[in-house]
């Protein structure tokens, strides 16, 4: 979706300790996918792996606006007001992000500046359109789309690999696999059911895969510890050589090294960890209690390798051991 960027590892787990597990990749949408199956059968698994891969591979040629021909290139390419009918895939992404872009006033946002500038993070022509609103108008009944203004482009980036992740979720239930964990690049994870010897061992023995949140700049220094079945964790930070836009003020976002949501869905978490790194932790808290069913955690700048606790800030009801 994006172009490659330098490896940060926000996301990861012991999963080969888990007995029985199956693990395919695959490189997609400029990084790498995993898929990890628990099935007696691990040809069965291999195949499910392999259209799960398939399904990867097909959302890309609609979503990605570097190949040319997908849905999003060809909105890119349409003259102010026009509309075009894209797919259902392209819509579905487009209305989640629409959602999300007002649910954030502005934080997350889809759009980029002047189609003839080079792909880029910043979006300077988000100024004057205040706070909130994607300039794109989405018809639901003919599935067509249309842009407002020919001087931005769509970049689903920020939300692309994690719409991907539960479409292939979805491909692996019809399959009838159940117990799954789909990685996308290590920034974005879902869980279905979990394998049966990854009981947490605390009081409430809840079920769940294992994953580790570590310090991006101290891998050594681990954050929290989850427990996922049916949710999805994502994570955004600042990587080398590149900053953060806020699209609200067109200005560098300053303050924070990263952040991660926990929500239902990878697409949600993929779009809300961008979101986060943003907005202030005052709107963060009130977005958590309005979103009950979210969690955050954000690490604010400092000197320090090491971070201090009072770096760490979470929102929500978090029901994961914190170290």
């Amino acid at each position: 979706m994006t172009q490659p960027e330098p490896g940060t590892c926000f996301i990861n787990g012991d999963w080969d300790s888990i007995s029985g597990i199956h693990r395919f990749c695959h490189e997609a949408m400029a990084t790498t996918f995993e898929v990890m199956i628990l099935h007696e059968d691990s040809r069965y698994a291999q195949q499910a792996a392999r259209a799960a891969f398939d399904e990867l591979e097909r959302l890309e040629a609609e979503l990605s606006r570097f190949i040319e021909n997908s849905d999003i290139s060809r909105i890119n390419n349409l003259a102010a007001n026009q509309p075009l009918r894209i797919g259902l895939d392209a819509f579905g992404c487009l209305q989640l992000s629409v959602k999300i872009n007002a649910e954030t006033n502005g934080a997350f946002d889809i759009t980029v500046g002047s189609r003839h500038s080079k792909p880029r993070i910043e979006n300077p022509t988000r100024q004057g359109r205040g706070p909130a609103g994607v300039p794109i108008k989405l018809d639901e009944s003919q599935h067509t789309v249309e842009l407002l203004t020919s001087q931005v482009q769509i970049d689903l980036g920020g939300i692309g690999k994690g719409f991907a992740v539960d479409r292939m979720a979805e491909l692996l239930r019809e399959w009838s696999i159940d117990v799954a964990l789909i990685s996308g690049g290590y920034s974005s994870v879902l869980a279905l059911n979990a394998p049966p010897d990854t009981i947490r061992r605390v009081a409430s023995q809840q079920e769940g895969w294992p994953v580790t949140l570590s310090n991006p700049h101290n891998r050594k220094q681990t954050l929290a510890r989850l427990y996922l079945q049916g949710r999805a964790v994502g994570a955004s930070g600042l990587q080398k050589g590149l900053h953060i836009i806020d699209p609200r003020t067109a200005r560098p976002a300053k303050g924070k090294i990263a952040a991660w949501a926990c929500a239902t869905d990878a697409a949600t978490v993929d779009a809300l960890s961008t979101a986060f790194m943003v907005m202030s932790p005052d709107e963060i808290g009130k977005y958590c209690s309005h979103h009950p069913d979210v969690q955050a955690m954000v690490i604010l700048q400092g000197e320090e390798k090491e971070l201090q606790k009072g770096q760490i800030l979470r929102f929500g009801r978090w029901e994961e051991d914190v170290v």
